[in-house]
């Protein structure tokens, strides 16, 4: 498929997917309509590279349904300015919206394999401000914290308390937290002396594994 012809499935998917389920923040919009989803996914799936759906990466890990990348995305509430954590990096795309709305991003991921990968797209496709790191993103990045917005796309069965000890004040954070088959997206914000949250969409992220994650069997 051609360049062009990727951009106008983009803008397709941009209308009835994003857009049409009530996503309205216009920086969040722009973004989703420019990057090129179709650089993070796999070679045998670029037919489905818009597609309305997650999609396989290897080792049992997915590049996320691009509505729930824009609502996450969207629930951060970024500016220009901000630094932000993504615990779970897998395909790079969803750091890859982070880096063009933030002024630089931190991501994690366990697997070194899909971190490399990872990084030779962002590279190739010039987001110079997203900075990769193989480590348990459990535990968070404290070398650079505080962060304004953190998003986890992987569940967890409760927010690590990490987390929340690394967001600024006033810093938004958003993710999956439930079982290993279905969550609740949690927003957690911080003030100066407490932690608020509120619940969003039901979702069905691939598990959290790590510190404050959940065990993988036979440990």
């Amino acid at each position: 498929m051609a360049e062009d012809e990727f951009a106008r499935v983009r803008r397709k998917m941009l209308e009835t997917q994003i857009e049409a389920r009530g996503v309205c923040d216009e920086r969040v919009l722009r973004c989703m309509g420019a990057v090129p989803r179709h650089r993070f996914v796999p070679p045998d799936d670029l037919s489905w590279a818009y597609s309305d759906g997650p999609l396989p990466i290897g080792h049992g890990q997915t590049i996320s349904q691009p509505f729930i990348v824009a609502r996450m995305t969207e629930l951060l509430e970024l500016k220009s300015t901000d630094r932000a954590l993504e615990i779970g990096t897998g395909s790079g795309y969803q750091a890859a919206v982070l880096g063009s709305l933030v002024a630089e991003v931190e991501s994690l991921e366990m697997i070194p394999d899909l971190a490399n990968k990872a990084v030779r797209c962002l590279v190739e496709l010039g987001y110079t401000n997203v900075h990769i790191h193989v480590a348990d993103g459990s535990l968070g990045w404290p070398e650079g914290a505080p962060y304004d917005a953190i998003l986890a796309a992987a569940a967890a069965p409760s927010i690590p308390r990490p987390w929340l000890d690394q967001l600024a004040e006033g810093g938004r954070l958003v993710a999956p937290v439930g079982s290993r088959g279905v969550q609740r997206l949690e927003i957690w914000r911080r003030t100066a002396s407490e932690f608020n949250h509120t619940l969003d969409l039901d979702v069905a992220f691939v598990p959290l594994l790590g510190e404050f994650g959940w065990k993988i069997k036979g440990e």
